[in-house]
């Protein structure tokens, strides 16, 4: 009878012990990548030269960005650990962020591309949406498609008599009260929007790439845009990392991971992983920021160590 009654608890104390580790897993590694965002953050709004370049207008634009999206996951990520449930009308709000932040990210780098191929074949022409007190112009409308998709997959959505959206508690996941066709039409348009966004960073780049051969001046400027649109696909890449699980899933499905642990390994892997690395890759590869970086990581060491007494 004791070793009967000791297997539940054992199990649950399993099972206890692997939430633990996994958000001592998620939360360091969340605050250490939002510790990096806000010195970047401070270090672009405290100096003039980056708040009157697109570039880097843009480059902010992807840190909040992202930093929402990565808010909002960990969020989501923390109500599924602790079977956290409440009503649908208050889970929306966080799941439409997510979203409309996850569709935002390929739309992001389109726009940081096309912004370098505009400053190398159009340097005193510039049209006027593509000055530094104009992009945010390209920045709304980005933020538009973003957000209208999320409310057309809504639309589509097939309700559940049995749940009532105001009262009816669930656990806060994306795929709440989700019908097919929203799981199909979620799936296309991050499909068509990586695909897109995949054209236009191979089509800039390759044009960049024929110019510096015709350039005889000022070639250190187009090969810098031309290393900047090839890590613009390199963070693609990192993004589209998160439409990997049905392969994970299929590699470890005969391996002694529980259907948990293996959301938890594609989640942490191929989610936030990319996430945390991408606007950090593109933030100390920057030779301008990379310095001042430097500079904010020296000035915080130096206050934190020791005083010896006289």
């Amino acid at each position: 009878m004791q070793n009967v009654t000791e297997f539940p608890l054992n199990a649950t104390s399993l099972k206890s012990l692997s939430i633990i580790i996994k958000v001592c897993v998620v939360i360091p590694s969340f605050f250490f990548f939002l510790f990096c965002v806000v010195v970047m953050l401070h270090i672009f709004a405290s100096h003039r030269q980056f708040l009157d370049t697109s570039r880097y207008i843009l480059f902010a634009y992807m840190l909040v960005n992202d930093t929402l999206q990565i808010v909002s996951s960990v969020l989501l990520f923390l109500f599924v650990m602790g079977k956290v449930k409440f009503a649908i009308v208050y889970c929306m709000p966080l799941l439409f962020l997510s979203t409309a932040t996850f569709h935002n990210t390929p739309l992001i780098l389109a726009i940081m591309s096309l912004e370098r191929y505009v400053a190398i074949f159009y340097p005193l022409q510039r049209p006027a949406a593509w000055h530094s007190n104009r992009i945010w112009i390209n920045i709304l409308f980005v933020w538009f498609i973003s957000c209208i998709l999320p409310v057309i997959e809504y639309s589509l959505g097939e309700r559940d008599p049995t749940v009532d959206a105001l009262s009816t508690p669930v656990i806060c996941k994306p795929d709440v009260n989700s019908s097919p066709i929203q799981i199909l039409f979620n799936a296309v348009v991050s499909v068509l929007f990586f695909a897109v966004v995949a054209v236009i960073i191979i089509f800039t780049y390759v044009r960049i790439l024929l110019e510096t051969r015709k350039m005889r001046q000022d070639r250190v400027s187009v090969n810098k845009a031309m290393h900047t649109v090839l890590l613009h696909g390199f963070q693609l890449l990192l993004c589209m990392l998160a439409f990997t699980h049905p392969i994970t899933e299929t590699l470890i499905l005969h391996s002694s991971l529980s259907a948990e642990d293996l959301a938890f390994f594609n989640y942490f892997c191929f989610m936030l992983i990319p996430r945390f690395l991408s606007p950090l890759i593109y933030g100390f590869r920057d030779q301008s920021f990379r310095g001042y970086i430097g500079k904010a990581f020296l000035c915080c060491s130096n206050k934190v160590k020791p005083r010896l007494p006289l």
